[in-house]
């Protein structure tokens, strides 16, 4: 059975679009079409992905699509996903933004700029939300996921909600700085503190100081914006499921984009000139021997010594992976409409690994 498939796939692969076969297209060689293929074939039909490869800061695009049991290519590099959490590096270099006009400095304390009194007698830093170190929780307590809309749970969680949460509900899991927890909430905070520094909206923030920057056209955390480019997101069944809708924790995970657009912010990414996003990439605490944490960025050790920064997102109806290797110029973004709820998610990863390995490969 698995012979029958990989031969299937290096059909499909191979296939004709436009007259010309994906390996003239996109340079994508045997060994990336059966990862790809390898690492979907258990998804359900109506799945898309769409993938870019960067090398040496070159870029292609793949798109594919299962229907009927058959992965096809597609072009999708244009259309739109959710991309989860990878929102949560355009949330900490709008933080860099702050920092490098000096509005602000890394190590201050977020309480300095709210109007409202937290309840918390530690003080936790504009770097300790960016780097999951504040010791806050996942996610808020007064956020009760058993009552909530499990298809869209964060559409009602708004400005006073979350007041009502940091002035008389909060409660760390640990002291703030001393180790690593994974916080939605804390990154939330952070979108929420930088719109309220800058008098404006998160959305306005993003489109101001990224999107229209590098030319990102297809990226917005306003879902109205783009409904006619959005791949429908699916549940595991593979029945289709709502959009995330964020208020005030928009800063966690509200960005709509495109392979496209978010292989224009990875090469930008390689400038070492670009002093608001190198800042975001620096090591700013040790998760453990194999993975550190910058602002937003994960660090991670590879075995031939080197290092990518990655960042990986999952909602109800979407799993985003992004891999980038600096010093080489190699990267792989992935966008998908699998739910993170699919017990099969972690294959996005493994491909986006996968994948950045036989970039190394002369």
């Amino acid at each position: 059975m698995i012979k029958y498939f990989t031969a299937l796939i290096g059909i499909v692969f191979s296939s004709c679009l436009n007259g010309q076969t994906i390996d003239a297209i996109n340079g994508i060689n045997k060994e990336q079409s059966e990862l790809i293929f390898n690492n979907t074939r258990t998804f359900p039909n109506n799945t898309q992905l769409s993938v870019a490869l960067i090398k040496n800061g070159e870029i292609d695009f793949v798109g594919i699509e299962r229907t009927n049991d058959t992965i096809k290519l597609i072009e999708n590099h244009k259309n739109v996903f959710e991309i989860g959490s990878i929102t949560k590096v355009f949330t900490a270099t709008l933080l860099s933004n702050l920092i490098n006009d000096q509005k602000i400095k890394l190590n201050d304390n977020i309480q300095d700029y709210l109007d409202f009194k937290i309840k918390l007698n530690r003080e936790i830093t504009f770097k300790e939300l960016a780097n999951h170190t504040s010791g806050l929780p996942r996610i808020p307590s007064n956020l009760n996921l058993l009552i909530v809309d499990r298809d869209n749970p964060y559409k009602d969680y708004d400005k006073e909600k979350l007041k009502e949460y940091l002035t008389s509900e909060i409660k760390l899991n640990q002291e703030p700085g001393v180790k690593y927890e994974y916080s939605n909430l804390g990154a939330g905070i952070l979108g929420f503190e930088i719109a309220a520094i800058s008098n404006t909206s998160y959305e306005s923030l993003l489109q101001e100081k990224i999107f229209q920057k590098y030319k990102m056209e297809n990226s917005t955390s306003k879902r109205e914006s783009i409904k006619s480019k959005l791949v429908k997101g699916l549940k595991p069944s593979g029945k289709i499921t709502s959009n995330w809708d964020f208020d005030v924790l928009a800063g966690g995970g509200a960005i709509f984009s495109t392979v496209e657009d978010l292989s224009k912010f990875a090469l930008a990414q390689f400038d070492n000139k670009n002093k608001e996003l190198t800042l975001t990439q620096k090591p700013t605490f040790k998760i453990n021997d194999n993975m550190q944490i910058g602002l937003g960025w994960h660090i991670i050790k590879r075995k031939n010594d080197g290092e990518l920064i990655w960042h990986n997102g999952g909602t109800g109806g979407y799993t985003s992976s992004m891999a980038l290797d600096l010093e080489n110029k190699n990267g792989i973004i992935i966008l998908s409409n699998v739910s993170a709820f699919n017990k099969k998610m972690g294959n996005i990863d493994q491909l986006c690994f996968g994948l950045i390995k036989t970039l190394d490969e002369k």
